[in-house]
């Protein structure tokens, strides 16, 4: 989503490069040139003006750090005003009270709310532990409720039953009853939506709020429409008081001003985003990363957390314990991809490296994206159980074989082979260095720096995530010291 207005941003802090220092010349330049960015992101224009004085009030008169040079001081106050712009440091928890609590969901017709109820309740219910019981209260659209029904099914929460002929009110009223008694922790409320606006709906939201006093009311609103799901974010705060925002369809190409927009236009936080149809394609709404993977710098934090999400501990114990002998066939190639494409393709990952969102789009017109990808995996599948543990039995008849088994060519299967060939050298070198050598290396490599080395042995054993983790967010990590770090003081 943010893809057009990362580029345009990382264009006018490549022009500071090589200056000494920052003069006021400087900083009108640069702050014309993110206006235009801003605006062409679809950025509200009153947010695009609070935004470019923070940016002058701050930027005039900087002098150059040692060691920092301006385009690094730049890039620093403009992901301040950015964190602030999109809702401040942290992120907004979800909200829970006294079993059991109602969760309202409001919306326009279309802007996936359905489907963003059946996410939450998901998360809700693995991430949280929490006993979740979903509800449809539209009576209009056709199959809404059975649309509901079938998501349930599909992951795994419970809906209430259908009665025919009920009202809205007498359905939520049926909800946080049943709720009551069979124990459940929250009750998702899906309230119908319409195409507009109009009094009839927001009558009804208030009657269904004011009975079942939500602990949360979350607006779901499409990425795609720009500013006018910020105009319908006010509309639905002043009718029946927002608590958060869930934007969905933001892997679109949506411009990312409604994002940009929303917290300083309703004074209500993105709390969720939907980033795809799988259940799984939901996340919290971090102002910090997302600032982060706008101006290029990634997002390593949720990289680590899909990872722990879905790293299979038997699986990473039975590879380390093949990579200790230095052993690595095609079975292991096979499963190193499945799991990438488990926490959302290499496309995805690539965005949440620093220096790296900005080049995914001159990997991928070469080539190197999630098709290359399917291909291996495809070849793979086209090979016997006994080629896959025995690389070495690939001759020329095999290979041509595999090649028109899975619709690739023998020049492809080459590539794949000599890839394979190439990282079991590496475990083969690693093995005869031992652990004092490789450690000795990796630091040289490093430059010197121990802490990212034990950070990096840390998350080798999927318990030290969580400790990376922490250590990231505290200024360090396995990609070295975080700028943005208080304790560095490096700006």
């Amino acid at each position: 989503m943010f893809e057009s207005l990362s580029q345009k941003l990382g264009g006018v802090f490549g022009k500071l490069r090589g200056k000494g220092s920052l003069s006021e010349n400087d900083v009108m330049a640069v702050s014309r040139e993110i206006r235009v960015a801003l605006l062409e992101a679809d950025v509200a224009l009153p947010v695009v003006k609070d935004f470019i004085e923070s940016i002058k009030a701050k930027a005039t008169g900087q002098a150059v750090i040692k060691g920092v040079n301006p385009g690094q001081q730049i890039v620093k106050i403009v992901h301040d005003a950015l964190v602030d712009m999109l809702g401040g440091a942290g992120f907004e928890e979800l909200k829970f009270a006294t079993p059991p609590c109602a969760y309202l969901m409001v919306g326009l017709q279309g802007s996936g709310k359905t489907t963003s109820t059946a996410k939450i309740a998901r998360l809700l219910s693995e991430k949280h532990r929490k006993k979740v019981l979903m509800a449809s209260l539209d009576i209009y659209r056709p199959a809404a409720q059975e649309q509901l029904r079938q998501l349930g099914e599909q992951t795994g929460i419970a809906t209430l039953p259908v009665v025919e002929g009920q009202k809205p009110l007498e359905i939520a009223r049926r909800a946080m009853d049943t709720a009551r008694k069979e124990g459940f922790d929250v009750v998702m409320l899906d309230t119908a939506g319409r195409l507009s606006i109009d009094e009839a709906m927001m009558a009804e939201a208030k009657e269904i709020r004011d009975f079942a006093k939500p602990v949360e009311v979350l607006l779901v609103a499409d990425a795609m429409t720009g500013q006018d799901a910020v105009n319908t974010a006010k509309a639905f705060d002043d009718a029946v008081g927002l608590s958060g925002i869930m934007l969905t369809r933001v892997d679109g190409d949506a411009r990312g001003g409604a994002a940009l927009s929303m917290k300083a236009v309703t004074g209500k936080p993105v709390k969720l985003v939907g980033t795809g149809e799988k259940w799984t394609e939901i996340e919290l709404f971090h102002p910090e990363r997302i600032a982060g993977r706008i101006l290029g710098m990634g997002d390593i934090v949720s990289l680590v957390e899909k990872a722990a999400e879905t790293v299979d501990r038997d699986e990473a114990a039975r590879m380390a314990q093949k990579f200790q002998k230095g052993k690595f066939d095609f079975n292991d190639l096979l499963s190193q991809i499945q799991q990438m494409r488990k926490m959302g393709g290499m496309g995805a990952m690539m965005k949440m490296l620093p220096g790296i969102g900005q080049m995914a789009g001159q990997l991928e017109a070469a080539g190197v994206d999630d098709s290359m990808v399917k291909r291996q995996e495809a070849i793979i599948f086209s090979m016997t159980k006994t080629e896959r543990e025995k690389p070495d039995l690939l001759n020329a008849s095999r290979k041509k074989r595999i090649a028109a088994g899975s619709g690739t060519t023998v020049q492809e299967i080459n590539k794949l082979v000599k890839q394979l060939q190439q990282m079991q050298m590496v475990m083969k070198r690693m093995r005869k260095m031992g652990p004092g050598k490789m450690m000795g290396m990796m630091k040289q490599m490093m430059g010197g720096r121990m802490d990212d080395l034990e950070l990096m042995a840390g998350s080798m054993d999927p318990d030290g995530l969580a400790a990376d983790m922490t250590a990231m967010k505290q200024g360090a990590g396995p990609l070295g010291p975080n700028p943005f770090s208080e304790k560095k003081k490096l700006f």
